[in-house]
């Protein structure tokens, strides 16, 4: 049995009941986990991706859109607002890009398509959402960013740069919006099996036969410290955590969860 600050698997302890979510990416993955654990303490939640999705968790709300554009984010804002009249948790967990043979090979629109999908979604979400926060004088943001910022690599520089503008917003953020009663806070995995990974990884092989490279092989040599890849609940206890009353005190911070496997800044 399973506690985090509070909420227990099982048990029908539920801190985060009353509290209203929304959760970006949530249909697989990582998203998808966060959401459940969200469901699981009692919290409302409504999830987002760009298309119809069959694998959102049970007892969650839905909404069809791209929240890289800001009439995607205008979208989601006012579903959350009809169906809940407001959100005090938002966990911005969309995100994602193609690698490229070099960071010179990266063409133009993937590059504000990433900074667009991986760092603009939040803070268009945001510049809708924290008014409301600010006037209740509560919330709770968390951002999830890539431990690909930590050992960044050419191949997936637009996806790196992103991630990382994204973790000096957050920072930012969490200064400003502290005396309004909103903690803001970064969640920053490491190497977790999720289908968009398995995808990365293929596509990945794919640019390295492109460029006469052997791909990167998975040994034992290639496992993190604590022995295992990453699994969706490991970051999705991480973001539980963020929001609960366990972290009260906690903003500004960078958790990562990596199994120890990447240096630290």
């Amino acid at each position: 049995m399973t506690t985090i600050t509070g909420v227990e698997n099982g048990s029908g302890i539920q801190e985060l009941k009353g509290k209203r979510a929304l959760v970006t990416g949530g249909s697989r993955g990582i998203g998808a986990a966060v959401v459940r654990r969200l469901l699981d303490a009692g919290a409302e939640v409504l999830t987002t991706a760009r298309s119809a999705a069959t694998t959102v968790p049970e007892g969650a709300e839905f909404v069809t859109a791209d929240v890289s554009t800001r009439a995607g984010a205008e979208e989601v804002a006012a579903a959350v607002q009809d169906r809940f009249g407001g959100v005090d948790i938002v966990v911005h967990n969309v995100g994602g890009a193609r690698p490229h043979e070099s960071a010179a090979a990266i063409p133009d629109e993937e590059w504000r398509d990433a900074l667009d999908l991986n760092f603009l979604a939040s803070v268009r979400l945001d510049s809708l959402l924290v008014p409301g926060m600010r006037e209740r004088g509560s919330g709770a943001i968390v951002h999830v960013s890539s431990a690909a910022v930590l050992t960044p690599v050419g191949q997936f520089l637009h996806y790196v740069a992103a991630k990382a503008a994204l973790e000096t917003y957050s920072r930012g953020q969490s200064l400003e919006l502290a005396p309004h009663g909103i903690r803001v806070n970064t969640v920053t995995p490491g190497r977790v099996a999720t289908p968009g990974g398995a995808t990365t990884r293929e596509q990945w092989a794919e640019v390295s036969a492109r460029a006469g490279e052997a791909p990167a092989q998975t040994n034992a040599a290639d496992t993190p410290p604590l022995g295992r890849e990453g699994q969706p609940d490991d970051i999705a206890h991480a973001v539980l955590f963020l929001v609960s009353g366990g972290a009260g005190w906690l903003t500004g911070s960078n958790l990562v969860v990596d199994g120890g496997e990447f240096p630290r800044k």
